[in-house]
């Protein structure tokens, strides 16, 4: 017999819901079985905390007197996208201070907004009949603006590659400083606990899901950039899924600079580590045979950064089991492996979400819209310009 999202938020309601993290499940079905451990528990808390680039700000500066059109717009020295309307912009966390390059990006200015900073707001105009002013330079804070949301494009990446370097020179990259010859391995998930690896098919995740986002509860809004779905029979029966991505949304006066941090890459530039905590609902037995995933379980590829293509060589397929025990077999070696993400603090987010949960003040929402079956990820038709 299967739950209902409204049955399991009529459990939260009375205060008689059972929920476990995404880690605890595991010790549950090894004692009690996939049948019992579906009757038993209704809600299963998944979470990450690893960078995520594809993340930026929505934010309104409100009208000054004269008003004036904000067509070009830095904070912090960073530049702001203007070309939305008058006085709203959004600010990308990879975008990079034009005084500070490298060590300083939109990712600060969002955390330094966040931290209750206050942030240089310059701002230029052509100047119009009904925004004659042509220039702004004030400082303002998170409470200043009238609204900032956080909306990022592509967070939660279902299942990213390793990153290592065949190559005879360091290469410094989005998955951090690949040492030569195959030096280090590097990787970014928190395995078993990662949310789309629950729920690799979707069947709970959908837009309209709510979720702990930074610190506060957020929205999954759409499916993420370079959405598509990839499940691969790869041996003895085992299944890699890769490619789902999420969109997320959340009012950025409600979050909190522990889940939500920038960080710079060296000779990459400044990225965001965001804390991503979604519940799942134990539907039915299915479900929960997703939610016992192990890291043994969960399989991902070795892949060498130092080619520069777009379709890299994978060089193995390698469980997360093996990654988190600090080193892998490649090409007769052995690897040191090291996580870019944190496992310590997504397994806070999802124990603070089951907490949230189980005091009541966390429902979960039914989503309004699953998750396309079917995505083609194309690269760019770069065929010149005569």
């Amino acid at each position: 017999m299967g739950k209902t999202f409204q049955e399991i938020n009529e459990k939260i309601r009375t205060g008689e819901v059972v929920v476990a993290t995404a880690e605890e499940i595991i010790d549950i079905v090894k004692e009690e079985g996939i049948k019992e451990a579906a009757r038993k528990v209704d809600v299963v808390t998944t979470a990450t905390f690893g960078p995520m680039c594809s993340s930026g700000a929505f934010v309104n500066f409100g009208h000054s007197d004269p008003p004036i059109r904000m067509n070009k717009v830095w904070l912090n020295d960073v530049p702001a996208y203007g070309g939305i309307a008058a006085v709203d912009a959004y600010i990308g966390a990879t975008e990079l201070s034009e005084s500070r390059g490298l060590e300083y990006g939109g990712a600060h200015v969002i955390e330094d907004l966040v931290a209750g900073k206050k942030v240089r707001l310059r701002a230029k105009s052509y100047g119009t009949d009904c925004y004659p002013r042509l220039d702004v330079d004030t400082f303002i804070t998170l409470e200043d603006l009238n609204q900032a949301y956080l909306f990022n494009p592509r967070n939660v990446y279902q299942n990213y590659s390793a990153a290592t370097n065949t190559s005879d020179q360091i290469i410094d990259t989005y998955m951090g400083t690949l040492l030569p010859r195959c030096g280090n391995v590097t990787y970014s998930t928190s395995g078993e606990l990662s949310p789309l690896l629950n729920d690799p098919e979707f069947r709970t995740i959908g837009i309209g899901t709510r979720i702990f986002l930074a610190g506060t509860q957020g929205y999954i809004a759409w499916e993420g950039t370079q959405f598509v779905r990839n499940k691969v029979e790869i041996e003895d029966g085992v299944t890699m899924y890769s490619g789902g991505t999420l969109a997320v949304i959340g009012d950025l006066k409600d979050m909190n600079t522990r889940y939500l941090r920038a960080a710079s890459f060296a000779r990459y530039g400044t990225t965001m580590f965001v804390g991503i905590g979604i519940p799942i609902p134990v539907l039915d037995e299915e479900m929960m045979e997703y939610l016992a995933v192990t890291n043994r379980d969960i399989y991902t590829g070795v892949v060498d950064y130092s080619v520069p293509k777009r379709s890299k060589p994978t060089l193995r397929r390698v469980n997360y089991e093996e990654l988190r025990s600090g080193s892998i077999e490649l090409e007769g070696k052995k690897i040191p492996t090291a996580p870019l993400s944190s496992l310590n603090r997504a397994r806070e987010i999802a124990n603070v979400l089951k907490e949230s949960i189980e005091r009541g003040e966390f429902f979960l929402q039914e989503p309004v819209q699953m998750m396309p079956t079917k995505r083609e990820f194309k690269p760019l038709k770069d065929v010149g310009v005569e």
